[in-house]
């Protein structure tokens, strides 16, 4: 093991997201130079598993959505001056949804009218990483594993692109929509966990920051033909071959990178760019998505998915102290990202079911940790407040959940032989609200997306002469009880 690496990994539990940023990357550096990861014996995928989706569909709500102001309302108390933090468990009041006895907040109305199509749960806990950063909790859910590792750990949709492999050769595997990096004070951070990892170049993702342009990403730049769009594809190939940073013992890294191109240039060439036109969509269902990036995200992932994609993730954009991520004004900010969120998962729900794909696609819906009011980490686990809460309430900017809480999240699944109007798990419904029943962890809830996909959770790869498993030390168990 890399002595700085190791020294990193003893290191890290209170660290910043500085700290969190060299480590990651010296495990990247590693894996560049671990060389070829070698494929092991799936124990179960063909023998045991019948594989009950062919295409994932990841809604990512980066920044830490409120449970208990989405999908696990608890006693609502409406703003006023005065009013004690301590008394406030919702500011939006519970909704009748499509599935009798179970409510919803105020805002996902859309939503309830499609969760007889669906499973949630209510019962996700987030992992205890020290110090609650964004970027540490993204890094593990995305990954499953904690960082810092010894190896630069594969994103979840990487590990599908690995094992599945395309399911239409001319779509890359792997395609995430709608985080930009540009102007993104964590765009580094990111980077760390949208990656292949250790698997490699070509099995990270295709990226499109902007949906709306999204057709820019499959076509040559503006003035540049085709033919000289192939010339300088050929330079590149070369330059790739020639160059001195990666060493010719390790030509996995180099063979990796240049398959990647390789696919990049076959997209070009491709028929199945145009499921990247969204302008070839019906205006009117256009209209129906558009309440943003994020909406017009889900539509190019329907159109995708029409179109043979295998893993896509669809984020409603971290960026620090925006959306999601709500230091202030919870309650407020929330009536936004309701409505940029509730139309178009709804639509992309309908649309799936409508054309005969929603079988087929296994759609989540997570986030990285919820909030709180009052209880920053867990009860029995708090870490430092990174947020003022007065005692009582005189402004409505303290009005809403603002504290980071990983003792409980909601998790909305569809599609990929889950069950329908189901729900599993259960939380207090006193502060704290945290899980008292079936808890999921983030190994298990990977576990349950890889099951779906006939992918057993102690299938993976050996690196350092090592195995390194899709799941955490190959443990995860899928829930069971989720699948019809």
């Amino acid at each position: 093991m890399n002595r700085s690496i190791k020294s990193n990994q003893m290191n890290f539990i209170n660290t910043g997201r500085r700290d969190f940023l060299k480590a990651t990357s010296a495990a990247t550096l590693a894996a560049i130079t671990s060389g070829t990861p070698k494929l092991f014996a799936k124990e179960n995928q063909s023998a045991k598993i019948s594989s009950k989706a062919d295409s994932v569909i990841l809604l990512w709500m980066g920044g830490g959505m409120a449970h208990t102001e989405t999908f696990d309302p608890k006693r609502y108390s409406p703003y006023y001056k005065g009013i004690k933090s301590n008394d406030v468990l919702s500011t939006f009041p519970a909704i009748e949804t499509a599935v009798e006895g179970i409510k919803i907040s105020k805002g996902l109305e859309q939503i309830g009218s499609v969760l007889d199509r669906g499973t949630l749960i209510r019962s996700h806990v987030l992992g205890d990483l020290g110090t609650i950063l964004h970027s540490r909790h993204q890094y593990h859910w995305h990954t499953g594993y904690e960082p810092p590792l010894t190896v630069a750990a594969p994103h979840i949709g990487a590990w599908i692109s690995k094992l599945l492999g395309p399911k239409n050769e001319a779509l890359p595997a792997f395609i995430d929509i709608g985080q930009p990096y540009t102007g993104n004070g964590e765009a580094e951070e990111l980077k760390a966990f949208q990656t292949g990892g250790c698997l490699g170049s070509e099995h990270g993702p295709f990226r499109v920051p902007y949906p709306a342009q999204a057709v820019s990403a499959v076509r040559p730049p503006a003035g540049m033909s085709r033919r000289r769009l192939r010339a300088r594809y050929k330079a590149y190939q070369k330059l790739v071959k020639q160059s001195p940073i990666i060493q010719p013992e390790d030509d996995f890294q180099k063979e990796s990178l240049l398959k990647s191109l390789d696919d990049a240039n076959r997209l070009l060439e491709s028929p199945a760019s145009k499921a990247f036109d969204l302008s070839l969509e019906p205006k009117e269902n256009y209209n129906r998505y558009n309440t943003g990036n994020f909406g017009l995200g889900c539509l190019l992932a329907k159109r995708l998915v029409e179109s043979g994609a295998r893993f896509i993730e669809v984020s409603t954009e971290y960026v620090p102290f925006k959306g999601w991520d709500t230091h202030d004004n919870g309650h407020t900010r929330l009536v936004d990202m309701k409505h940029l969120i509730d139309g178009p998962i709804a639509q992309l729900v309908k649309d799936l079911e409508a054309k005969g794909n929603l079988d087929r696609t296994l759609i989540i819906l997570a986030s990285e940790f919820s909030r709180d009011m009052m209880v920053e980490g867990k009860p029995d686990k708090k870490v430092g407040n990174q947020v003022k809460q007065p005692d009582v309430i005189e402004e409505l900017k303290y009005f809403g959940m603002h504290r980071h809480f990983t003792g409980a999240s909601s998790v909305l699944m569809f599609g990929g032989g889950i069950k329908k109007g189901f729900l599993y798990g259960k939380t207090a419904e006193e502060r704290p609200c945290t899980t008292i029943e079936n808890p999921v962890t983030i190994t298990d809830l990977h576990s349950t997306i890889y099951h779906s996909l006939g992918i057993s959770p102690r299938d993976g790869v050996e690196v350092e002469h090592r195995p390194f498993f899709v799941t955490k030390d190959g443990k995860g168990k899928p829930v069971m009880d989720l699948f019809a």
